[in-house]
């Protein structure tokens, strides 16, 4: 049976049909990062050689162009956005896929990725902010930048909690008249030099990356046209593979054509371009500076907001696949999709302006971006390979796609890895410290699931039902309810049956054992019950997608009431003062917390994993926070994980 989420947002279904209305939604949401790209990539072309020469601008013309065809067409356009799982996509989309297969490697494929990608996420907003301000410098060289892009910054950050619905509804129009402006501008520029249409021929792009020594540090500068890809596949689950296809046709002509006339500009401008100027701006009209401005920093904006938002859905991802602690979530709309994150929200925030306050510019800030996206690009291209694999492709197919890819992603990668020493450590360091929490959280839950003992519950449905009608006993609830960890519906922890029998016999109208299972579904929200004694104790499965936030207290409360109208179950109290008033019973929840004991017997690297652990647990909230429980019905009870220990020697009477 479906539940539906209070908020509405499981059963909020958006249109991925092809039209009018969703290619606006996709241009507005999908292409920020990509589409702001153009604001710094000419610039850091000229910076690797201000004393250019033609062929120099329109061999690297030639590697942008087909950097756009080969990366971001073929392997996101045309391959990845059918790697889809069931609408949804995205690095950890796709490992939701592949985690049940037999390459248990997996994991550590996507954790790199999704920790790079958001380390690239925490420089991309100020770098992109940042070169749309400084167009301010060629107006008024005088200008406080600094302080301007640092109160934008903040100002993103903090609408975040109210949600983006209804200022959402302009980002289409606004980015269709960015892009027309990228592709007028443009346009009107090639006249200056035709010859840089010679571009379209790959033959000047192989020509400049064998005669030009400093080749790699060209491509460094060329990969920034692309970071925005990964982006786009990230928000499949938005706007849908058509509309996401058919606006990529327009999106890419009109970053060609800005490409293109900012090429002709600095060919025709040869000799006259000053210091560290932004051919971006360069290229225009003074007149049209200030507006352009105003413009390219809506563009920025909208670009940070798309990354800020994957970001949230990212770390959502990793709560549900046990990547990461769970943390409080909030859902400031019913938009599907569309969360908050306050903690996430925060860290970002302090790392876009360490980077500003790091770096100062953007020239600064080209000079550390790319090396992280790149490292989750060669992982997407290994899962998309494992993937096709996956789905039965010709074994000739597969080995083409992961050695082409493999070879241009790694050569970027090469070709970023001199980056390191000029601010590219700051995004790996963020990287590895976000790897690293992920690996151990993941690993300590593979130890605590392994080492968690159950029973067959059968054994115990004499001693439940006696412990109900044992007057003797005070009551401890009318509904109690335990979260099981069981996945099977005989089995379940001992833990949970000594809580009942041994620890305070537990007396109750009612027992529940309650059992989340995270899904590959996305948005499923499902729930299965089984009545194990008659109207005494019952077992709910839940199934609740990777996308969806646990809400136990609003799930139970439906699955109970769908249970009172079949008639499974009698709700109204058992206490006679209030069953004659027809009042329901209580609820109460008990949380076993099993605490891990440095002492316990298990190996030297199990202990320390899970002595880290207790270190990153203090990232994330407490079960009843995560698990929308409200505390006053909670009781947490602490028991050890592992009863035994290395200390095994018995103690003997003493002698006479």
């Amino acid at each position: 049976m479906r539940l539906e989420s209070e908020s509405g947002i499981a059963n909020h279904t958006l249109s991925h049909r092809l039209s009018a209305m969703g290619l606006l939604v996709a241009i507005g949401i999908v292409f920020g990062d990509i589409g702001t790209s153009p604001l710094y990539v000419m610039k850091a072309i000229v910076g690797v050689n201000p004393g250019y020469m033609p062929d120099y601008i329109i061999g690297a013309v030639s590697c942008i162009i087909w950097t756009l065809t080969l990366q971001t067409t073929v392997k996101y356009v045309l391959i990845a956005l059918r790697a889809d799982n069931r609408g949804e996509g995205g690095i950890l989309a796709l490992y939701a896929l592949l985690r049940r297969s037999r390459r248990k490697w997996l994991y550590l494929v996507a954790a790199l990725g999704a920790a790079t990608l958001i380390a690239d996420g925490v420089i991309t907003p100020a770098v992109t902010v940042t070169s749309a301000i400084e167009g301010l410098n060629s107006f008024d060289p005088s200008l406080p930048i600094i302080p301007i892009i640092v109160v934008i910054i903040v100002v993103v950050f903090t609408v975040q909690q109210f949600g983006t619905g209804k200022i959402g509804r302009c980002f289409g129009p606004f980015m269709l008249l960015w892009f027309m402006m990228l592709g007028a501008v443009g346009a009107l520029n090639i006249g200056s030099c035709p010859d840089v249409l010679k571009a379209f021929n790959p033959i000047y792009a192989v020509r400049l990356l064998i005669d030009y020594p400093d080749w790699f540090l060209i491509l460094g500068a060329v990969f920034l046209c692309t970071t925005g890809a990964e982006a786009l596949y990230s928000d499949l689950g938005h706007c849908g593979r058509l509309n996401i296809s058919v606006s990529w046709i327009f999106v890419k002509v009109m970053l060609i054509l800005t490409y293109l006339g900012q090429g002709a500009w600095l060919i025709a401008n040869r000799g006259e371009v000053a210091d560290g100027a932004n051919p971006f701006y360069a290229v225009m009209p003074q007149w049209m500076v200030v507006p352009a401005v105003v413009i390219a920093t809506g563009a920025a904006v909208i670009a940070s907001q798309a990354l800020i938002s994957g970001s949230f859905t990212i770390f959502s991802e990793a709560i549900s696949l046990d990547f990461w602690p769970r943390m409080r979530i909030k859902y400031p709309s019913t938009v599907k999709g569309q969360l908050y994150i306050p903690a996430v929200n925060a860290a970002l925030c302090v790392g876009c302006l360490l980077t500003v306050a790091i770096f100062r510019s953007s020239a600064n800030m080209e000079a550390a971006y790319g090396l992280a996206i790149t490292v989750t690009m060669l992982m997407t291209t290994v899962m998309l390979a494992c993937y096709l694999d996956k789905i039965g492709a010709a074994r000739w197919i597969t080995i083409v796609f992961l050695a082409v890819f493999i070879l241009i992603e790694g050569a970027f990668f090469i070709a970023n890895v001199h980056k390191f020493a000029h601010g590219g450590w700051y995004t790996m360091l963020i990287g590895g410290a976000i790897f690293a929490v992920i690996f151990i959280w993941y690993t300590a839950e593979r130890i605590r699931g392994g080492l968690i003992d159950y029973k067959p519950i059968d054994d115990y449905l004499s001693i439940i039902t006696d412990i109900k009608e044992d007057s003797a006993i005070p009551k401890y609830a009318s509904n109690l309810i335990y979260i099981s960890h069981s996945e099977r519906s005989d089995m379940v922890e001992s833990k949970v049956l000594y809580s009942i029998v041994n620890k305070r016999p537990k007396r109750a109208d009612h027992y529940w054992l309650l059992h989340v299972e995270n899904t590959n579904d996305p948005d499923q929200l499902e729930y299965t019950f089984t009545t194990l004694i008659p109207d005494t104790l019952f077992r709910v499965n839940i199934k609740i997608g990777f996308r969806i936030q646990p809400r136990l207290s609003v799930y139970l409360r439906q699955i109970v009431e769908d249970a009172v109208a079949a008639g499974k179950l009698d709700l109204t109290s058992t206490y006679p003062s209030l069953r004659r008033h027809g009042i329901p019973g209580d609820f109460h929840f008990v949380i076993i917390h099993r605490i891990f004991s440095p002492d316990s017997a298990c190996s030297r690297g199990d202990s320390a994993v899970m002595r880290l652990r207790d270190l990153v647990k203090h990232l994330g909230i407490p079960d009843t926070v995560a698990f929308g429980l409200d505390t006053s019905y909670v009781t947490v009870e602490n028991v050890p994980l592992i009863i035994t220990t290395r200390h095994q020697r018995r103690i003997t009477p003493a002698r006479p």
